[in-house]
């Protein structure tokens, strides 16, 4: 992966420089709330994915960089947002945004990072992709309302999970590779296979988030292990150990999961019943699974650079540990 990251930085330090000229406002608490969120690092998998798959569709202009910088302010947008609805208050190892300004401050940014990405697409001129990230966004509020339908529901399937996986976090990721196929000018055929590539990709990063959040360390990770269970969301790993678990141990999540809070106790006592159960196993075999089929989707693209690189970064996403 480090490798990848090395042969994108010329390109990566254009997106970000980008990102930052298109954070101009006449009011300067945007600019101070959406840098401050971009310098707290991440991994910058959408807009990386934007460039790789414009290389591997053989695109030779200068569009990519913005929009792979309109992807990063439309991942950065709901983060903003993600963070107020879960009450965040640590975002990759610093204090979050809406810790820092407030929720006030951090959905009103959100608002304008997604207001001016589309802005900045329809300067660009190019309707199929401000088709296809309009089309995700769309998506990405659908299942952003469906996972908090979704909150303690203990009979949530795993299909269910996983349509509020594809929505929410999956389709920006596949959005980000179709539009680097689109300005490469690829064929229709093409263009769906990276759709597809983006959209495994994007299940598998979420279900390796899923089984993190339980096994990380917290410096590591960037945020407090157990928030998931602490805001009752079902994710992959107890979604697998209510299936087999007992009646007496069911009830036992149920309690914890709706009380106010979540004592360092009771997440271990979660997390001793998923690993009793292999529910981080099940979660990161689904995973490798999914980034295996992703991997496939990239054969209709000849061997190359590019097809490595998107390869590495698959690979990445079931390695990782933060």
């Amino acid at each position: 992966m480090k490798n990848v990251v090395k042969m994108l930085e010329p390109q990566m330090d254009e997106v970000v420089r980008q990102f930052k000229h298109d954070l101009n406002s006449e009011v300067p608490l945007i600019r101070k709330v959406g840098e401050y969120v971009l310098a707290s690092g991440g991994k910058r998998m959408r807009p990386m994915l934007v460039l790789l798959t414009a290389m591997l569709a053989g695109y030779k202009g200068d569009k990519h960089i913005g929009v792979a910088s309109v992807v990063e302010f439309i991942h950065t947008a709901t983060l903003l947002h993600d963070d107020v609805v879960d009450a965040a208050v640590i975002r990759r190892g610093a204090e979050s945004a809406n810790r820092v300004w407030g929720n006030e401050a951090s959905v009103l940014v959100g608002d304008f990072l997604f207001a001016k990405s589309f802005s900045i697409m329809v300067r660009a001129g190019s309707l199929p992709i401000l088709q296809a990230l309009s089309d995700a966004t769309t998506k990405m509020a659908e299942g952003e309302v469906l996972q908090l339908i979704s909150t303690c529901d203990l009979d949530l399937s795993e299909e269910k999970y996983m349509q509020v996986v594809r929505e929410k976090t999956a389709v920006l990721i596949a959005a980000a590779c179709l539009c680097g196929g689109i300005l490469g000018g690829i064929t229709p055929e093409q263009e769906q296979a990276l759709y597809d590539f983006g959209l495994d990709l994007g299940i598998a990063f979420q279900f390796m988030d899923d089984a993190l959040d339980y096994v990380a360390d917290e410096a590591e990770f960037g945020k407090v292990c157990g928030h998931d269970l602490e805001e009752g969301k079902m994710t992959l790993p107890l979604i697998e150990t209510l299936r087999h678990c007992s009646a007496a141990e069911r009830t036992m999540v149920e309690e914890i999961i709706e009380a106010d809070e979540v004592s360092p106790e009771a997440l271990e006592s979660v997390v001793a019943l998923i690993n009793r159960y292999d529910g981080i196993k099940y979660t990161r075999v689904r995973a490798t699974a999914l980034v295996e089929r992703a991997k496939t989707y990239l054969q209709v693209f000849e061997a190359g650079e590019a097809r490595d690189a998107l390869e590495t970064v698959s690979d990445y996403v079931v390695s990782r540990t933060h």
